[in-house]
């Protein structure tokens, strides 16, 4: 099995519903976001179009961030997703530095606005690095990812690549799924249809 997740981004209309989300479910502190979207103008005037390219952690199967990892808190899981084990990281940054799609925010414990609830999760993180780890608790429980969940327009798809006959592997064997950065050498597990 390979999770894998496809996103369309001719459904995707920027709403940050993934983006909230993911911030609510995986309780985030102030200033960290798991995913987030970019926004981009595309064409010229005056055929031009507004495009939003989701982006989170790629999951690589060659990930950068594990390789330089010097306490061996970046690993593969049993599921084969990168994950973070908070108690080994140090907050180096060496992760950040080399993940080459930006995935990766360091907690560095900013205080929440006046009358603004500490959240629980994101204060036990205060010092090290975070990411997106496609909801590894909500997988374990037969779950998708709470941003494929929550999405209005089903603008992301999730499942297991090695299953041709799944949605995610149709997807990229037929609508010509694409990966961001093919030349950093580091094989994602997010793929993007609707690219133009």
């Amino acid at each position: 099995m390979k999770y894998a997740m496809v996103i369309d981004l001719d459904q995707c209309v920027g709403c940050e519903t993934c983006t909230i989300a993911c911030k609510l479910d995986n309780e985030t502190g102030v200033g960290i976001k798991w995913g987030r979207i970019i926004e981009a103008e595309e064409g010229t005037f005056p055929d031009v179009r507004r495009a939003f390219v989701p982006l989170l952690c790629m999951q690589c199967e060659d990930a950068q961030c594990i390789s330089v990892c010097p306490t061996g808190a970046s690993y593969r899981n049993s599921q084969g997703l990168v994950q973070i084990d908070y108690s080994k990281c140090v907050g180096c940054k060496y992760c950040i530095i080399a993940c080459p799609f930006m995935a990766r925010q360091f907690n560095d414990a900013r205080d929440p606005p006046l009358g603004v609830p500490r959240v629980a999760a994101g204060d036990s993180r205060k010092g090290v690095v975070e990411k997106c780890d496609f909801c590894s608790d909500r997988l374990a429980a037969g779950r998708e990812p709470v941003c494929v969940e929550s999405c209005p327009y089903e603008a992301r798809i999730f499942g297991d690549l090695d299953d041709a006959n799944s949605r995610v592997g149709k997807l990229v064997a037929g609508a010509g799924g694409v990966t961001l950065k093919p030349d950093a050498g580091s094989r994602p597990s997010v793929y993007y249809i609707g690219v133009r």
